[in-house]
């Protein structure tokens, strides 16, 4: 942990992000929603998935972002005949030499783009897991460690299905985040169209891998609550129990609820969103804002559900109406070191007392 004044810490992290964002949008337009989640996905070390028609500037932002934050970046193009060995690397045999050499793939880079996912085979998406949730690869008995900050940012096209693998659920649940991107509004595909008519704007590098662990760090001094991490619980135990939250009517919509990633993974992105709204407290509009995008993945349907045409984030609109916000809670403290011994719990990484 920093040593830094956490509040000039965040403060600064905050017009460092806002800038970013700034050099970003010369050449995103509008997709306001979707360049915020990418930032905090990347701040809480979590890995995102795209959700869009063709043409939506997915993989252009992923590129301009890995441009403007700094660090290497790297795409796979995921197609049928890919193998594993395509992603993580293999050992390749010399002869001038008589041995092996690993050469390593190209998952080995800050920002890595899988690029339309849905299309490699289940041996292929499952090479992904490791590496996404232990931020190594194991390659002839040897490990080796993926650079720092790691983020995977895969993109998917919901609209067709031949020649697409669905990725299984157990892989799902390891993005923190499934961000569906809309089409423009009228005034900002005029402005896509009007952009393309001139050369595209060269975008600025506006900071570096060691600025970004830093800021990853400043995430980490945000202050969680009690009742903001029983939120979070609830709102997960909701697409498990909705007949326990008032929603009887929801018990034959949803098959399986979200995993207990889903409370981790929306507490730890509020905490950035909080840093990138200028609080150093997280607050129950963080989790709203974000819950749609952490949880809507990993709900799994019925059929009645998938036949009436139900969609997760309409359950997820009525699980959110139902399940009571937090009102002003006493924010949790840094405890004496000697305390943990004690048995002091902690929340969100501040300890807080016990009892």
């Amino acid at each position: 942990m920093t040593t830094e004044n956490p509040n000039e810490l965040r403060a600064e992290a905050r017009e460092a992000l806002q800038e970013a964002l700034h050099e970003i949008k010369r050449v995103i337009v509008g997709q306001d929603a979707m360049l915020e989640r990418l930032l905090v996905s990347l701040l809480a070390r979590g890995h995102v998935l795209l959700e869009g028609v063709p043409g939506l500037a997915k993989t252009l932002t992923v590129k301009t972002l890995a441009s403007v934050l700094g660090g290497s970046y790297s795409r796979v193009q995921f197609t049928p005949d890919l193998v594993p060995a395509d992603l993580v690397g293999t050992r390749v045999y010399r002869p001038d030499t008589g041995k092996f050499d690993t050469e390593l793939g190209p998952v080995f880079a800050n920002f890595v783009l899988a690029d339309e996912i849905n299309r490699a085979p289940a041996k292929v998406q499952s090479a992904l897991p490791e590496v996404m949730q232990e931020t190594q690869v194991t390659i002839g008995g040897t490990t080796y460690k993926v650079p720092s900050p790691f983020i995977v940012m895969a993109t998917q096209n919901p609209i067709e299905s031949e020649g697409t693998y669905p990725l299984p659920e157990a892989q799902v649940d390891r993005f923190l985040m499934k961000i569906l991107v809309d089409y423009p509004s009228l005034g900002e595909e005029a402005a896509v169209v009007g952009r393309s008519l001139v050369e595209p704007a060269a975008v600025s590098k506006c900071l570096s891998v060691a600025e970004l662990d830093r800021y990853t760090a400043a995430a980490q001094t945000v202050l969680v609550d009690r009742e903001a991490i029983g939120y979070a619980v609830d709102l997960a135990d909701a697409t498990r129990n909705p007949a326990r939250y008032g929603l009887p009517e929801l018990e034959t919509m949803i098959e399986y609820g979200a995993s207990p990633r889903g409370p981790i993974g929306l507490v730890q992105a509020a905490r950035v969103l909080a840093l990138l709204r200028g609080r150093g407290h997280v607050a129950a509009d963080d989790m709203r804002d974000l819950a749609a995008d952490v949880l809507r993945h990993r709900m799994v349907l019925s059929y009645d559900a998938l036949s009436e045409g139900v969609t997760a984030d309409e359950l997820l609109e009525q699980i959110m109406t139902a399940v009571s916000e937090p009102g002003a809670a006493h924010l949790t403290r840094p405890v004496p070191a000697d305390r943990h011994a004690a048995g002091g719990r902690v929340f969100g990484g501040r300890p807080a007392a016990a009892g």
